[in-house]
């Protein structure tokens, strides 16, 4: 549930600061690239800490080193979250992440449908991550045009 918080919390701050005079984020779109910063950076660092674990099982069967690739998909959330804040890198992290998105989709289906738990908890239920990754997607694609 946190991670459904980081951004709604982030988006507000960052466009409360852009209403307050603040011209970095004046705009919702910069705002919501620096909210989906923030976000990929949290998840980004996950990948390093003892939820790895749970990645590394979430990762499907066909998938080649799957600690090698939750290692990967880490650097891949850190340094989109640093294109998404890069004036000259956003619409490539734009792109990137969206691709990206749906790269991992798979993974998130399979801790569904194989019950496996992520930090102790079932994985979100794909009634709401599909829809929620498709919103992600669309978000990203609109904030780093």
């Amino acid at each position: 549930m946190i991670v459904l918080l980081i951004p709604v919390i982030a988006l507000l701050v960052f466009r409360g600061l852009g209403a307050a005079g603040v011209t970095l984020w004046e705009t919702w779109a910069a705002s919501t690239r620096y909210a989906l910063a923030v976000t990929l950076l949290f998840t980004g660092v996950a990948h390093f800490m003892r939820i790895k674990e749970d990645m590394v099982r979430m990762t499907p069967p066909w998938v080649p080193w799957p600690p090698a690739m939750v290692y990967f998909t880490g650097l891949c959330e850190v340094a989109g979250a640093i294109g998404l804040i890069v004036p000259s890198l956003q619409r490539a992290a734009g792109v990137a992440l969206v691709i990206f998105f749906i790269a991992i989709l798979p993974a998130n289906i399979h801790a569904v449908q194989a019950h496996i738990p992520v930090a102790g908890r079932p994985a979100t239920p794909l009634w709401i991550r599909v829809p929620l990754q498709v919103v992600l997607i669309v978000v990203t694609w609109w904030a780093s045009r």
